[in-house]
């Protein structure tokens, strides 16, 4: 660790970053997005006070990921899937509760079929196409945020001995959750023998994140708070902006 810097070298053999513009069919960036980057980082090591008020239940979070660069390793190639996906949603927690509790008979996402083959309300499945990352390499570097009063140095501790340890709380992933990510902590990113892939690419305006990172409480009533930045990889090398710069394009808060 230099710095506060934490690098880990991540790859997958499927990876997809989805461009927002792309409305139903998913298409995926050239290379990995800032959010992406910073959930792998959360999966490995995120830590917060739960509070309950009353049946709202909220995270007090003690630090955020702030991704600071991203690496290519392996030049980006596309693979095209088509995928059967369900268009329903899981109902909301206040139900799921209600079955786990044995209050109310579960009622299942049917996903073998369409929604006039179903005869129910479900609006079943459909055909998706993907146009995917295959064979995924970066070095990802990123560091701890905190919010105000929290140990800065127990923290980095934290992440690093379980980093080392190959230790996460859920699989990090590429995007989607069937592509799961790997990852190794790099105690030394000069000294890598992994040197950056020849790319060069103006990307325009890239998804930065999905959060309002400086948020100091969390819960399921946040808002999406999309951000945006121009992006430039020079030489198989993103430099990420710091989220409260000028550079990364916020909406206004209400």
């Amino acid at each position: 660790m230099a710095n506060g810097d934490h690098t880990l070298e991540v790859w997958g053999d499927l990876a997809c970053f989805t461009r927002p513009e792309m409305k139903i069919e998913r298409f995926s960036y050239p290379v990995i997005t800032p959010s992406a980057a910073r959930g792998i980082f959360d999966a490995i090591y995120w830590d917060g006070k739960r509070e309950q008020h009353g049946k709202e239940s909220l995270m007090r979070p003690y630090f955020h990921w702030q991704i600071t660069r991203i690496e290519i390793l392996e030049l980006p190639r596309y693979i095209a899937l088509r995928r059967n996906e369900v268009k329903d949603k899981v109902p909301a927690d206040r139900t799921i509760k209600a079955w786990m509790e044995g209050r109310e008979l579960p009622v299942p996402i049917w996903a073998d079929g369409r929604q006039e083959e179903l005869g129910t309300d479900q609006k079943g499945r459909t055909q998706r196409q993907t146009m995917a990352l295959r064979n995924v390499r970066y070095r990802l570097t990123a560091k701890i945020v905190p919010k105000p009063g929290n140990d800065w140095g127990k923290l980095n501790a934290c992440f690093q001995r379980r980093a080392r340890a190959g230790k996460c709380f859920q699989q990090p992933y590429f995007g989607c959750r069937e592509f799961p990510a790997f990852f190794e902590y790099i105690e030394d990113a000069d000294a890598s023998a992994a040197k950056a892939a020849p790319f060069d690419q103006h990307l325009g305006w890239m998804l930065y994140d999905v959060f309002d990172l400086r948020n100091e409480v969390v819960h399921n009533r946040n808002e999406p708070f999309i951000t945006l930045f121009d992006a430039t990889v020079r030489g198989g090398v993103l430099i990420v902006p710091l989220f409260d710069c000028d550079a990364v394009k916020k909406p206004r808060r209400k």
